[in-house]
Order: structure tokens, then C-alpha cells, then sequence
């Protein structure tokens, strides 16, 4: 779970894919807010890239797009905020948010941290690393990730899901890396900024009715529309 968790078996739900595409088109309008040219926006090229990985239906994207770069003369204002606090069972947990009202926002978390505890900003951020997360796929059977996390310039790699690797970038190297992979026989699904937990419990040390509260909890959280991502500190 440890870099960004996800909800088992969510992806599949029609209604759970109706907000995944609704948070990303949030992180497309903000994005587009530097222009709406990918080529010369590398923020929004990003975006995108997990956009048609996730089957985003092109009209949704470009509408985003549009408002996101005022060119439907709709005016699209989102403040990006961070909560931290912990998980039950003191497992902690980094929720970003991107809302459009703080003061609808801040309640809300409120609500839903009381089967944890919420923090002061820098009570949890202390022990997560910001990172650049790209998620890319081979391109030829011999493709090796660790060659490649070495001369694309990325810190590290893990493996991902579905023989996908997941590369780790500082922050401000997220585009270079990313623009780097396809030459190393890695072609890139997702390139995106993110928090690594520095010392991830691990959910074996966790009873099973321990791990389901943690679980319910983390998706409670993931349910509200204006949470974009959760990290929590549980290895993945």
C-alpha cells in the first residue's frame, strides 16, 4: 500500500470508476490552467498519460481541458490541501485534497478522521519522502528496470502491478525521467508527484479485524469527492 493506496477490487465498480475519472479530470483542469498544449505543458502531459491508461472518454478530457484553461469562460478556482493524521491502529496516513471550498472540505475530514486522529500539518509528513512515481511497462521481454532506473536518472524501482514497474524520481525530475524510459525500453502509463512512507508498518503485524478497520477507514476517506490521494504508511 505504502506509496499510494487503492481500494480492492474498486476499479471495477462503475461507480468507483465515475470518481476516478472525476478526480482526474480535477488534476487536468489545474494542470491546464498553464496552457492548454500538452507539448509545452509538461504537468498536463502527465495528466493525461494516466488519463488514456484509465480509458478516460476523450470528450470528458478535452472538456476538461477547455474549462481548465479558460476557454469555456467558466472560471475554475481549486486549492490543493493536505491533511495528516493517522489511521486506526496509529498507521499513518497523508490525504490530498482538491477542492474548490476549504471550508466544506475541512469539516468533512474532521468527520471522517474520527475513528483516527487527525494532525497538525508536519505531524505525519515528517516520516513520508515526496517523490516523483512513474508507472511504466516493458517494451521488449528483455527490457530491464534496473538499467533503466539507472540511466533514465531515477532513484530507485519497484515492481508494479501487472508486470508494470514503478520508477522513483526526485520531484523535479518526474518529466526528465519520464521523457528519458521510452529509450530505455520503458513505455510510461503514469508520471505523477506523491508521498513514500519512510518506515511502513507492515499489515502482518496487524490482526485481521485491525486490518479491516484500517481498510474501512482508508476507504471512507477515499470515498469523499474532493480527496485526490491517500498515502498511508502500511507496506505495499
Amino acid at each position: 500500500m505504502g506509496a499510494q493506496w487503492k481500494a480492492k477490487g474498486k476499479d471495477l465498480a462503475a461507480n468507483a470508476k465515475g470518481r476516478m475519472f472525476g478526480k482526474l479530470a480535477k488534476d487536468i483542469m489545474v494542470a491546464a490552467r498553464n496552457g492548454a498544449d500538452p507539448a509545452a505543458n509538461s504537468r498536463l502531459r502527465m495528466v493525461m498519460e494516466q488519463a488514456r491508461k484509465v480509458s478516460m472518454p476523450k470528450d470528458t478530457l478535452d472538456r476538461a481541458i477547455k474549462k481548465g484553461a479558460g476557454l469555456t469562460g467558466e472560471s475554475v478556482q481549486f486549492e490543493r490541501v493536505i491533511y495528516e493524521g493517522y489511521a486506526p491502529h496509529q498507521v499513518a496516513v497523508m490525504v490530498e485534497c482538491l477542492t474548490d471550498n476549504v471550508n466544506r472540505t475541512a469539516p468533512e475530514m474532521r468527520v471522517l478522521f474520527r475513528k483516527g486522529q487527525l494532525g497538525t500539518s508536519g505531524s505525519v509528513s515528517w516520516d513520508f519522502d515526496h517523490i516523483g512515481l512513474i508507472e511504466a511497462e516493458p517494451t521488449a521481454p528483455d527490457a530491464d528496470p534496473e538499467v533503466a532506473a539507472i540511466e533514465a536518472g531515477a532513484q530507485d524501482f519497484e515492481a508494479g502491478d501487472e508486470g508494470t514497474s514503478v520508477f522513483i524520481t526526485e520531484p523535479t525530475d518526474l518529466d526528465l525521467v519520464s521523457r528519458a524510459l521510452p529509450a530505455h525500453g520503458f513505455n510510461v502509463l503514469s508520471a505523477k508527484l506523491g508521498y513514500k512512507p519512510k518506515n511502513p508498518v507492515d499489515p502482518a503485524n496487524l490482526s485481521p479485524e485491525a486490518l479491516e478497520e484500517v481498510e474501512a477507514f482508508l476507504s471512507a476517506i477515499d470515498d469523499n469527492d474532493d480527496v485526490q490521494n491517500v498515502y498511508v504508511g502500511l507496506v505495499s
